[in-house]
This record gives C-alpha cells, sequence and structure tokens, in this order.
C-alpha cells in the first residue's frame, strides 16, 4: 500500500521487489468477495503474490481501524501543531519578518522529512508526526497571515470546503460513481505533474520579477487553477482510499496503516491549500 498524495506518490512500485505493481482491473468488489488466482497481479499483498508477504489470516495484517487510528493521529499533530503557531507566533507588523521566516523553515523541514519518509522501504512513524508537526506549523502562520491581512474568516470556509470535498469523495467512492483503475491513476498523476510544472513556473516568473507571474494567483485564471487543484486533490484522496481498501482486503502488514495515514494527510493539506487559495483570490476581487 504506497502513499498518493500530489507531491510524492509512489504508486506503481513495489517497495521490496522493485517490480511494477497496478491496481486491479476488476472491480474493488471482486477483491473484497473471494481471492481471485490473477490477484496478485494488481496487488503485492495478494495471496500469490509474495510468499513472505502478509495475508488475510495474519495477525499482524493491517485493519480499517489502524488506518483510522493513524490518520487520526497524523492529522491531530497536524491541527495542533497549526493552532499553537497561531497563537504563539503572532503576525503583526513588528513581528511579521520572524513568523515567515520560522514558516519557511518549517516548510522546507516537514518537505524534507516527506522526502526521506517517500524513499524509506518501510514506515517511520517518527518521520511521518516530524513532517505533520512542522507542516502544521507553516499552516498555522500561512493561515493566521491570510485570515488578517487578506481575508477574514477565510480560513474556516476552507477548512470547511476540505471537509466538504472529502466527504464527496468518500460518498462518491464508496458508491463507485468513481472507477479507480489503473487508467484513472496514470491520468491523473499526468495531470498532477503538468500542475505542478505549471505552479513552479508560475513561482520563479513572479520570483524574477515578472509581476503576477503566469496570472495563476488572481483573477479569474487564477480561480479556475485553483479549482483544477482541488480536483486532482480529490483524485489522489480516491487513490488513497483504493489503495486503503486494497491493502486491508489482502492483508497488508500492520505497519502500512502509517504510509496510509502519511498519504492522506498530505492529499488533505494539498486540498486545503487550494480551496484556501480560490476563496482568498475569490474574496479579495470582491
Amino acid at each position: 500500500m504506497k502513499s498518493s498524495n500530489p507531491i510524492l506518490s509512489r504508486w506503481g512500485a513495489a517497495r521490496d521487489t522493485g517490480r511494477a505493481v497496478s491496481f486491479a482491473k476488476q472491480p474493488v468488489g471482486a477483491s473484497l468477495g473471494g481471492a481471485r488466482l490473477d490477484d496478485h497481479l494488481a496487488n503485492p499483498y495478494a495471496p500469490g503474490a509474495d510468499p513472505a508477504a502478509a495475508t488475510t489470516t495474519s495477525p499482524d495484517a493491517v485493519t480499517m481501524d489502524d488506518v483510522v487510528v493513524r490518520t487520526g493521529t497524523t492529522l491531530g499533530t497536524v491541527a495542533l501543531a497549526a493552532v499553537l503557531s497561531w497563537l504563539l507566533l503572532p503576525v503583526d507588523a513588528a513581528h511579521l519578518d520572524m513568523s515567515y521566516g520560522l514558516a519557511l523553515g518549517a516548510a522546507f523541514v516537514a518537505f524534507a522529512l516527506s522526502m526521506a519518509q517517500s524513499f524509506r522501504r518501510t514506515p517511520s512513524p517518527a518521520l511521518i508526526l516530524g513532517y505533520a508537526a512542522f507542516e502544521g506549523v507553516f499552516l498555522g502562520v500561512l493561515s493566521s497571515t491570510v485570515s488578517t491581512y487578506i481575508s477574514p474568516g477565510v480560513v474556516v470556509q476552507a477548512v470547511l470546503g476540505t471537509f466538504a470535498v472529502s466527504a464527496g469523495v468518500l460518498i462518491a467512492y464508496r458508491r463507485r460513481w468513481i472507477r479507480v483503475d489503473r487508467r484513472f491513476a496514470g491520468f491523473v498523476t499526468a495531470a498532477a505533474t503538468g500542475f505542478l510544472i505549471l505552479l513552479v513556473a508560475d513561482s520563479l516568473f513572479a520570483l524574477f520579477g515578472a509581476g503576477d507571474g503566469l496570472g495563476f494567483q488572481s483573477g479569474g485564471l487564477g480561480i479556475a487553477f485553483g479549482i483544477v487543484g482541488v480536483l486532482l486533490g480529490a483524485a489522489f484522496l480516491a487513490l488513497d482510499f483504493r489503495q486503503v481498501e486494497d491493502a486491508v482486503a489482502h492483508g497488508a502488514p500492520r505497519e502500512e496503516a502509517w504510509l496510509a495515514a502519511f498519504g492522506i494527510t498530505m492529499t488533505l493539506v494539498w486540498i486545503y491549500l487550494e480551496v484556501l487559495r480560490v476563496l482568498t483570490i475569490f474574496n479579495s476581487d470582491d
């Protein structure tokens, strides 16, 4: 069960053998109703994939409760760090530079920790929770600054918007309105790659004196770009749900719950930032 997120997706690579791993071509229900002879071709933890792999009869197999608890712990760490940084790091004019510096430092540390976890063969709770804490510091200062200087109340709207998107994806996934298969994953990954390239290009143009960059930070184009980002985040959340379901169905090791928490947390942070971008641009244009 790999972590799917718009930045550090490792979907498609098996951790232990390096062989390609793909989602099942058959509907998810087929894997839940009993093992199939070709299940191991679609999931590295299915019977026949690896003699050393966990099976559904193993007492150490991951359960949905494991995923929920780890995800709640990771998201709780993000939220706690965000609230504390909002309260303890002032964003008034006299202290803004210091708070910005701490926020940017926290963002770089969070990125480094996420990269370190991404390239590990096994999940590290310390790395994952460390990432969550530093990401929370960055989000707290950013949210406080946006709420203070740009659009008061937008943070509450962004949090509610993130919950709404997540609930919508969960409902759509559970009712099978979204067909999460190899083609879906490939399309989303390609779209996210293009999105990130444009985002980096926009930032570089803005940094080196091209004013508003490529125009993705304001106006109608900025809102449209942000909506695309939200949709991409929603698509990666559906991939996360599919991977969790496959891991539970095929008896992945219990430690994989931390990877699920890592992937879901990164995806929700992505969605929150894109929702915040859209609402900030929309409110500032009114």
